[in-house]
């Protein structure tokens, strides 16, 4: 069985940082965030793989960072320069060899003056 737990998640300025955490359970072969903005659909962040290979959406890259520790079996995502416009509850996704993804309960960011 697979479990992921995100944390992280807050109030922050624009231009601020935060740093997101998903705590994972299980055999997980590729990590990765996305975010749902009120009203919007859900959207891919990155994903980084057991490899270590990653990918960014255009939105995010030079200032999103994902990163893996598998001794701890945890993925990260470094957020800089926030945005108002990343204002969303990011969810930490986990995908398996046998094709079903995993999803956590989903952590709010809030970038505001």
């Amino acid at each position: 069985q697979v479990q992921l737990v995100e944390s992280g998640g807050g109030l922050v300025q624009p231009g601020g940082s935060l740093r997101l955490s998903c705590a994972a359970s299980g055999r997980i072969f590729r990590l990765g965030w996305y975010r749902q903005a009120p009203g919007k659909e859900r959207e891919l962040v990155a994903v980084i793989t057991s490899g270590g290979s990653t990918n960014y959406a255009d939105s995010v890259k030079g200032r999103f960072t994902i990163s893996r520790d598998n001794a701890k079996n945890t993925v990260y995502l470094q957020m800089n320069s926030l945005k108002p416009e990343d204002t969303a509850v990011y969810y930490c996704n986990g995908y398996v060899l046998s094709g079903m993804n995993y999803w956590g309960k989903g952590t709010l960011v809030t970038v505001s003056s």
